[in-house]
């Protein structure tokens, strides 16, 4: 089963969408879109959705949908959407909480926002893995899909914060920013996805009024990430 990602020119790159209950990891510099995907993702569906926030309190995820016009109060109304802001320092019975979540409302899509601050948690990069791996077991025992989001660091060849996050994930997602003619781009390429024939280019995206759109006609070039 694929789950269709709601983020338009993107399921055409990974064979219709994401395997069902797989974990991805949606990694990218500051500023490249990893709020508005999760929020297209979770708004686009007609499953319940979970967005977990480690950051960003509830109001301000919010006006960030107003943006474009995406009424997720009236979701949250009516229980097909749920924000939950968390203490990354109370992250002991982050997973209780996360699985009562799912089992209150019925989740079926999730987003989380972001590894960087359950990274704070963790002692060491392998209690990270260990933490992910969890997630992961708790997403296939609810049967669940999930983004959780991730940031690259500048100056470091890692594509993610810590270095182990892609290696933990079914699939890693990566948002470029691109010099081409003295002028910045979006580029979104596939890193892995798990059972999929999917794209190894880097697409072109833009964010409008409109929201994400990916060009799957559209190539950038770099040697860069």
């Amino acid at each position: 089963m694929r789950v269709q990602t709601g983020i338009t020119g993107l399921d055409k790159l990974i064979e219709g969408g994401i395997p069902e209950d797989d974990l991805i990891l949606l990694t990218g510099y500051c500023g490249t879109g990893k709020t508005i995907f999760g929020l297209q993702f979770l708004y686009s569906s007609d499953e319940n959705g979970l967005y977990i926030s480690f950051e960003e309190t509830p109001e301000r995820i919010r006006k960030s949908a107003e943006r474009f016009g995406w009424d997720i109060e009236a979701m949250e109304r009516e229980n097909k959407l749920r924000i939950l802001k968390y203490d990354p320092f109370r992250f002991e019975d982050i997973f209780e909480v996360i699985e009562n979540n799912i089992s209150e409302i019925g989740a079926k899509r999730i987003f989380i926002d972001s590894i960087s601050a359950i990274g704070i948690y963790a002692r060491n990069a392998q209690e990270l893995r260990r933490m992910m791996l969890q997630l992961s077991t708790l997403m296939r025992k609810s049967k669940c899909t999930a983004i959780l989001a991730s940031e690259i660091v500048p100056g470091k060849k890692s594509i993610s914060r810590f270095g182990v996050e892609e290696f933990v994930s079914d699939g890693v997602i990566i948002l470029h920013k691109i010099l081409e003619a003295g002028q910045y781009k979006n580029g979104l390429s596939i890193w892995k996805m798990k059972d999929t024939n999917h794209s190894n280019k880097i697409h072109e995206y833009t964010i409008n009024e409109n929201g994400f759109t990916v060009y799957p006609a559209k190539i950038l070039k770099t040697d860069r990430m």
